[in-house]
């Protein structure tokens, strides 16, 4: 471990934006690590964040065999700084949906919350630059975590950063989602096991390259998902619950 805060970047067909996103982070001059994980991005993006690795000793990237899930790729990136023992950890997207310029306003105020959330509904405009599909995907998946999971925050988005030193690890055997569910699961977790949650505004530009990565299945699956959580807290609050290994049996600790 060189520095306390890692910044996490999944990427999949990003060779276009990850250079660029690279230059931005970096040109913040923040005592951080920046992880990028790929999941065998068929247009090279792997052989290209390779390339960036060997230029800059703070950068390093985890390949996957396939495209295995957002919410896979955020699980392992999170295992990995906790067992590097990070104290912070922020999420983000490649593609320039999340501004690099904004990572500083997540730490000016990562002492007053257990995880702080980019929220795109705070401001009236923060959502401007996006076509009025999205929009409207958007918002409705904004309404449905809000009514069935009872959270008033931004449940849906990757731009966060969360106090590792703060939150247990063993949050993530609670969470069982792969896709794009696992950014309503992981916040739903934390909801109700009373960690402290803040949000901040952000604004999401126009994505700079590329084309949206969720599928119409993806959408259905997210929607199908929600309401499983919803059933289930209704008849079994536990599984959500986090729980702590007994450290009398050390063949209940396992090592992520």
């Amino acid at each position: 471990m060189k520095n306390e805060l890692l910044i996490l970047i999944p990427t999949y067909n990003e060779i276009s934006n990850v250079e660029k996103i690279l230059s931005q982070i970096l040109a913040l001059k923040l005592p951080a690590d920046i992880l990028f994980i790929d999941d065998n991005s068929p247009d090279g993006t792997g052989n290209k964040l390779e390339q960036l690795v060997e230029k800059h000793p703070n950068i390093s990237v985890l390949h996957r065999d396939g495209k295995l899930g957002i919410g896979s790729a955020h699980i392992n990136g999170i295992n990995l700084a906790y067992k590097h023992g990070y104290r912070l950890l922020l999420t983000m997207d490649c593609d320039f949906s999340h501004s690099p310029g904004e990572i500083k306003e997540f730490i000016q105020i990562v002492d007053q919350a257990d995880i702080v959330i980019g929220s795109r509904f705070i401001k009236k405009d923060g959502l401007k630059e996006w076509d009025i599909i999205r929009k409207v995907l958007t918002h409705m998946g904004h309404m449905a975590t809000r009514f069935l999971l009872r959270m008033p925050y931004d449940a849906t988005g990757a731009f966060r950063l969360y106090r590792l030193d703060k939150i247990s690890r063993y949050f993530l055997d609670s969470i069982h989602s792969k896709g794009y569910s696992f950014f309503f699961e992981s916040l739903y977790v934390l909801h109700i096991n009373d960690y402290q949650i803040v949000e901040i505004p952000v604004n999401l530009p126009a994505r700079v390259s590329g084309h949206s990565k969720m599928r119409i299945k993806d959408a259905i699956h997210s929607l199908l998902y929600l309401l499983y959580i919803y059933f289930t807290t209704k008849f079994n609050y536990g599984n959500f619950v986090i729980t702590e290994p007994n450290i009398a049996d050390p063949s209940s600790i396992i090592d992520a």
